[in-house]
């Protein structure tokens, strides 16, 4: 909760604004926080315009959509933040535990005029990291926000509260609205799903990766020792026939290792990556981004299209 404000809605129509709506004066109790409002006119999806001086920043990353999602990872809620509250003459209660939550609604973001000012736990906020805005998810914790439309996901941090207005679901960042294809629209439908970020939680999928991930290696150490050694050991089922071809995504390039990198994380930790490997491996000069083995081209082919589809990144499939 901002200072004095809620998490504002970045875009507005062009139109003259609605009726202001008077600030919530009720005095506070013990156990209940009252929001002051700064009323803001009524946003239609897909409208365009922004609200006030609002908008995107004048000195953006270069390339806003290699902003890796929010890191999954164990936080206390911060009590405060946590604690009823009211806004624009309602009231809100919000969750205090991981509750399985799964919704669709309109997606509304902001951006300059809030960065750098105080979110509901006291955080700056950040235009450009992958936070998000929700009336009762609690504070600190994380969802999964999917734009149907598209089919683009980001993991978001939420760490504030609003939006107020009917109907509005979540107000996201500027770079999670980026990402998800929102921001010249101004709003849009979106999925919104928590992540159980408890320590039991997050050791399970650490462990479920691994064991992805060393199955996927062991297979490859196989078949490299099968192969120098033909006489000792018959070939894996998956080389026996010399006609058998094995596929590899590979995601992007890069001459700076450092970029590979974090491609390599975004894909993980968007679970991009089901029971294969993903490396990031110097070859001729460049850090290749690359996951597998396929065990079939089709499977390969479906995998490099999700990856263009929520990465936006120019994936193809190699056998090499």
């Amino acid at each position: 909760m901002k200072s004095t404000t809620p998490s504002p809605s970045a875009k507005t129509p062009t139109t003259s604004p609605a009726k202001p709506i008077p600030a919530e004066t009720k005095p506070s109790t013990a156990n209940e926080v009252i929001t002051k409002i700064e009323p803001k006119p009524e946003l239609k999806p897909g409208s365009g315009g922004y609200y006030l001086d609002d908008g995107p920043g004048e000195n953006a990353p270069a390339n806003i959509d290699s902003i890796p999602s929010a890191t999954l990872k164990t936080e206390p809620y911060h009590a405060r933040a946590n604690r009823p509250y009211s806004a624009l003459g309602q009231r809100y209660t919000p969750m205090n535990s991981y509750v399985p939550y799964k919704k669709q609604g309109i997606a509304s973001w902001y951006g300059k005029r809030f960065h750098g000012k105080k979110t509901s736990t006291g955080e700056i906020y950040d235009m450009y990291a992958m936070t998000a805005a929700h009336t009762i998810l609690p504070i600190p914790s994380y969802a999964k926000v999917t734009n149907p439309a598209n089919g683009r996901s980001v993991i978001v941090r939420i760490n504030d509260r609003g939006p107020f207005k009917h109907k509005r679901l979540i107000d996201l960042s500027y770079a999670a609205a980026h990402q998800l294809r929102l921001i010249d629209q101004g709003s849009g439908l979106v999925e919104v799903e928590t992540i159980d970020t408890s320590a039991e939680a997050i050791q399970k999928q650490s462990d479920n990766n691994l064991l992805a991930n060393q199955s996927s290696f062991d297979n490859l150490a196989n078949i490299s020792k099968s192969i120098a050694n033909p006489a000792e050991q018959s070939l894996p089922a998956a080389v026996t026939n010399a006609n058998t071809t094995q596929y590899y995504v590979q995601a992007g390039a890069f001459k700076n290792e450092a970029n590979g990198t974090l491609l390599q994380k975004k894909i993980q930790s968007l679970n991009l990556v089901e029971n294969v490997a993903v490396a990031n491996v110097y070859n001729d000069g460049l850090y290749r981004v690359k996951l597998g083995p396929y065990a079939s081209k089709n499977e390969a082919d479906i995998s490099a299209a999700n990856i263009r589809r929520q990465l936006n990144a120019p994936a193809h499939v190699t056998n090499e």
